[in-house]
């Protein structure tokens, strides 16, 4: 990929890049302040870090304790 491609995709990826650093950040902030989750708070930890925009989604959704 040369930098004019680069330059060209980066308004497309921008937006991207932004909602997946915010919902990261929210999920984790989330994780540390819960007392309690549907499962072992390491395990979703990782999955938060490390499977992109999905982790966080998951926890979102399938994660949180309802207490």
């Amino acid at each position: 990929m040369t930098t004019d491609e680069f330059m060209r995709l980066l308004p497309l990826l921008a937006p991207l890049i932004a909602i997946q650093l915010v919902l990261l950040a929210a999920a984790l902030i989330d994780l540390i302040r819960r007392p309690r989750t549907r499962g072992p708070k390491w395990a979703w930890g990782l999955a938060i870090a490390f499977i992109s925009i999905f982790g966080p989604l998951a926890y979102f959704l399938f994660g949180r304790s309802d207490e």
